[in-house]
């Protein structure tokens, strides 16, 4: 089964903010992601305020997404560094 990847508005902002270079790696990423069977297997879930969504690792960069399982979509909603995509800066 392919997922679908969709890019909220924010997310495809902060993907153009990006060197060239790692906004690739990321959608390329994403991309690898979206052909598994179980995209849940790659990610982490996200507790507290960003409870239920799920974030990936694409080096020093975080995706967060939301694992919408009934219409088989994976909707980024943050692209950021680490350091700075939870919103605790």
């Amino acid at each position: 089964m392919a997922w679908r990847i969709k890019y909220a508005d924010t997310a495809k902002e902060q993907l153009r903010k990006l060197d060239k270079q790692i906004a690739r790696q990321i959608v390329e990423y994403m991309d690898n992601i979206a052909a598994l069977e179980d995209p849940c297997s790659k990610g982490k879930v996200l507790r507290g305020t960003l409870g239920g969504l799920w974030r990936y690792r694409v080096e020093d960069w975080r995706v967060v997404c939301d694992i919408q399982n009934d219409q088989v979509v994976i909707l980024v909603l943050r692209v950021g560094h680490r350091s700075k995509v939870y919103g605790g800066h």
